[in-house]
């Protein structure tokens, strides 16, 4: 992601200023509704299947921003996925992303927004199912690897998440607009499945002709002289060249492409029809795991979880893999290696807001001037006040949970 895409929004988070989030599908649009102040969306979702740790907050960071920023903020509590994928009855789900999830979201300043479980909205449910006509089983076979002992609730899962994706353009929700999803790179098959099922659902298309020329196309075989006049409508304000009726194409001058469709997704949505907008993506780094590998709920050592004590904080802090030489004469000699530190990534990640100490504590480290052992007390003691506010603001989240949760 280069520093052009995200440097004109308003105080750029530190995600983005250092890499943390790295590249990105169509975040043009989110960008220009930000900084034009017109309506937008972001979905996200949590996995109710483990504890809550470091790398989901990272997650939760991204969306406190946004909402600062003017998002409307939906939360997919994916139960019907864990149901299906985990093992989780949807009783146990619940309990756990209520306790382990929402309530440090809370704690770490998310306000007021949308958040539901999937079993309890039929818009989502109905959506995901309705939304399947326009995918195949060797699509499906193919993006998520499905073979003949995959049970069907597992199957269906990956429509149901298009739902929950989809769902925020309905006009009960607030109809067609940008929507942003933020996601780890292994999410971008998923990502573009639903951009093509959202594209797949429209009436109209614009892009370059073969030859060139810019154009509105109607996609369907039912009305087309009405889709043929409203494309003419909407592309007079960008200077028509032609209208040919017999490749159903209004040719103009040039258009803002993104401005154009999404005027054409709301006149689709007065004809009833759904009018998606496809949605936006960003991608961010994993987390690594204390000992190295990936930080996840299911290896508890590997992770560091909101609800740890300072104590356990500690234990793993000491533990975690180092960018650090073999010795101290090494270190002052040939200085570290941050860049593979966890250490230091607990520090760019969480700890450390400042980018110039940041850069200090990283150049102190590979001129050999910083060692390990220091590095590991700053680190347990900004670990250790982090942890001690949070729970005290958890405390007071678990009354507030209610104003969340649809």
């Amino acid at each position: 992601m280069k520093e052009e895409d995200w440097k004109d929004l308003p105080d750029p988070p530190y995600f983005f200023r250092r890499g943390i989030v790295f590249g990105h599908r169509d975040f043009g649009r989110i960008k220009k509704a930000i900084v034009q102040k017109k309506p937008w969306a972001i979905l996200t979702g949590l996995m109710p299947s483990g504890k809550m740790h470091l790398g989901h907050k990272m997650v939760i960071d991204q969306i406190i921003y946004y909402q600062k920023v003017g998002a409307d903020i939906f939360i997919a509590v994916a139960d019907i996925e864990a149901y299906a994928t985990r093992g989780y009855s949807l009783k146990e789900a619940e309990k756990l992303a209520m306790e382990e999830y929402i309530a440090n979201y809370i704690a770490l300043g998310l306000k007021p927004c949308n958040i539901y479980f999937q079993s309890k909205n039929d818009d989502v449910k109905n959506l995901g199912y309705l939304l399947g006509k326009k995918a195949n089983w060797s699509e499906m076979t193919a993006i998520y690897g499905f073979n003949g002992s995959t049970n069907m609730a597992h199957i269906f899962a990956p429509l149901i998440q298009c739902g929950d994706i989809l769902h925020v353009q309905l006009q009960k929700y607030g109809g067609a607009r940008p929507t942003l999803v933020p996601v780890g790179i292994d999410q971008d098959p998923h990502l573009r499945f639903t951009r093509d099922i959202a594209s797949a659902h429209r009436l109209f298309n614009v892009a370059r002709a073969k030859d060139g020329r810019m154009g509105i196309f109607v996609k369907v075989d039912e009305n087309v002289k009405e889709l043929m006049d409203i494309a003419e409508k909407e592309g007079k304000k960008y200077g028509i060249t032609e209208r040919n009726d017999a490749y159903r194409a209004i040719y103009l001058d040039d258009a803002n492409i993104d401005e154009l469709d999404e005027a054409l997704a709301k006149r689709e949505q007065e004809r009833g029809a759904y009018g998606f907008i496809s949605p936006s993506s960003t991608y961010h780094r994993f987390m690594t795991g204390i000992m190295g590998g990936k930080m996840s709920s299911s290896k508890p050592n590997s992770a560091i979880f909101l609800t740890d004590t300072p104590d356990i904080a500690r234990k793993k802090i000491q533990a975690a893999k180092t960018g650090g030489a073999v010795s101290l004469e090494e270190q002052r000699k040939h200085g570290g290696k941050p860049h593979e530190c966890v250490i230091y990534e607990l520090f760019l990640y969480h700890l450390i807001k400042d980018d110039k100490e940041l850069e200090e504590i990283y150049n102190s480290c590979i001129s050999g001037e910083q060692m390990c052992g220091n590095c590991k007390k700053m680190a347990t003691n900004l670990m250790e006040k982090f942890l001690l506010e949070l729970q005290e603001r958890r405390k007071d989240a678990y009354d507030k949970i209610k104003e969340y949760v649809n």
